[in-house]
């Protein structure tokens, strides 16, 4: 199938109060094609999908969609012209069937005027099927992974006809084998014209997946390159403006002090006689394929999980955690992998996220000292190189890198001694994950002891000084810097499969 020019944005134009969000912003994209667009957080990309997707209005420039110019003033309109967006969080609705979400808002009706529960039934798992989804229609969907959730979503947008698909973030919470079916659908997509743009601060997916690659930065267009004519290279340092020297920054450690020791820890029926220790001052990385174990070790570390037998000791003393409290009052601090639905209070501010764990430091009594409260944020905002007009911003108003500093700010602010970081870089662009390594190593430097999960095998090699993995609720091994691989730990992560 001959390539035509799908989708053209010429010389868009999208000011908010005191800030132009996009400015002379140009986009391209043709049938049967996958064209990443790529930018820090804040350079504008989700503004220019939410203009493509009807959420917005421009200010300034054209639509043409085919050669015809298009008026894009709701989410209907883009619907109408073609346009689907997968957001990155779901907006599906789990305790309703796959077949009711599929056709949510256009249920098909019989001849009483009532929703055709069979023919939608029937209309949707023909959709299913033609993809070799192995879903049943009638399934709810909360009983769904979270990758087949994502088909389903995918699933709904080519029932609208769907010329344009754009996918962001697609694969920020799938396994390497979710990933691959995920790939595998996408190109069946290609070969049937529709057009796709792909979202992601993946860079190793963009040579697997797309063919161009557009960069913003700050609201501006910068370029766009061919994927096979480019190299991560070159992409970052159009992102940034500038080379990104030493991405992974770390001082490996030599201490042989042992902080924490955890012994035959059971959860559940899952977790089964996890083991492992942790040195001061190093940085040690969970790995392991996706419901492997890692997040329950860590929600167990921190209280929230119950331990159902085993031992945690920290200086040699055996020790007791029933709640989050317990594990504050031992030093212990965790930056969860979920920060939307775990972590952030969008609506309250900098200042309120950062201080709210140390509210003991400025509250006495009746009494606040807000000058104290300001000083402490301050402090982490400085500390966290925190991007933000000012500490009584909306921090659901900052980036997700932003944010996740935010987060990272409040936990230190309580002076752990051991700092847990599940997924620390998900969501986040390369200039912010360089500057978050660079935290890292500064703490463990500082004799702070970090765990972190990571699903990026590039940054567990990079950042750790071991590496335990996990596969199955289990303990597969624990491997020395030196032993480091992703082949030696994708033989661990898959031997208790």
């Amino acid at each position: 199938m001959e390539k035509s020019i799908l989708l053209q944005m010429k010389n868009i134009h999208k000011q908010f109060p005191g800030v132009y969000a996009l400015k002379e912003v140009h986009f391209e994209l043709f049938s049967g094609e996958v064209h990443a667009l790529l930018g820090e957080n804040g350079a504008g990309k989700s503004t220019l999908i939410k203009v493509l997707g009807g959420i917005y209005s421009i200010d300034q420039g054209e639509i043409f969609i085919e050669g015809q110019p298009v008026s894009i003033q709701s989410v209907r309109d883009a619907q109408d012209n073609g346009i689907s967006i997968i957001h990155q969080e779901l907006v599906l609705v789990p305790y309703m069937t796959v077949a009711e979400n599929i056709f949510l808002g256009r249920e098909p009706m019989n001849v009483f005027r009532l929703v055709d529960q069979e023919k939608m039934a029937r209309d949707a798992q023909v959709l299913l099927d033609s993809f070799e989804l192995n879903i049943d229609a009638r399934a709810r969907l909360g009983t769904l992974t979270t990758a087949n959730q994502q088909m389903v979503e995918i699933i709904k947008a080519i029932s609208f006809n769907a010329r344009i698909l754009v996918m962001d973030e697609p694969t920020s919470s799938l396994s390497d084998k979710e990933v691959d079916f995920l790939f595998n659908t996408i190109r069946r997509l290609k070969a049937k014209g529709v057009g796709i743009v792909y979202i992601s601060h993946r860079m190793s997916e963009l040579s697997e997946i797309s063919d161009r690659v557009t960069v913003l930065r700050d609201g501006e267009y910068v370029g766009t390159r061919v994927t096979l004519e480019t190299d991560n290279s070159e992409l970052i340092s159009m992102m940034v403006g500038r080379e990104l020297q030493n991405y992974y920054t770390r001082t490996f450690s030599t201490s042989k002090e042992i902080l924490l020791e955890v012994k035959n820890l059971n959860s559940g029926s899952f977790l089964k006689d996890v083991h492992f220790d942790l040195k001061k001052g190093e940085i040690l990385g969970f790995a392991g394929l996706i419901g492997a174990g890692r997040s329950e070790v860590m929600r167990c570390l921190f209280g929230i999980d119950p331990i159902s037998s085993g031992e945690i000791i920290i200086n040699n003393n055996l020790i007791t955690i029933r709640s989050p409290e317990d594990a504050m009052n031992q030093g212990i601090a965790l930056v969860p992998e979920s920060r939307k639905e775990e972590a952030l209070f969008p609506q309250q501010s900098v200042k309120f996220n950062t201080t709210i764990k140390v509210l003991q430091n400025f509250i006495k009594g009746i009494m606040v000292d807000y000058g104290k409260e300001t000083q402490i944020a301050q402090k982490y905002v400085d500390d966290m190189s925190i991007k933000t007009p000012s500490l009584n911003q909306v921090v659901g108003n900052l980036s997700g890198g932003n944010q996740q500093k935010v987060i990272i700010g409040r936990w230190l602010a309580t002076a752990p001694k051991i700092l847990i970081l599940d997924e620390p870089t998900r969501g986040v662009d390369v200039g912010a994950k360089a500057e978050i390594y660079s935290i890292m190593n500064d703490l463990a430097l500082q004799g702070v002891s970090i765990i972190m999960v990571s699903s990026e095998l590039p940054e567990i090699i990079n950042m750790s000084d071991r590496v335990v993995v996990m596969s199955n609720g289990l303990v597969a091994g624990c491997l020395e810097r030196e032993e480091l691989s992703q082949e030696r730990i994708m033989h661990l992560a898959t031997s208790n499969l």
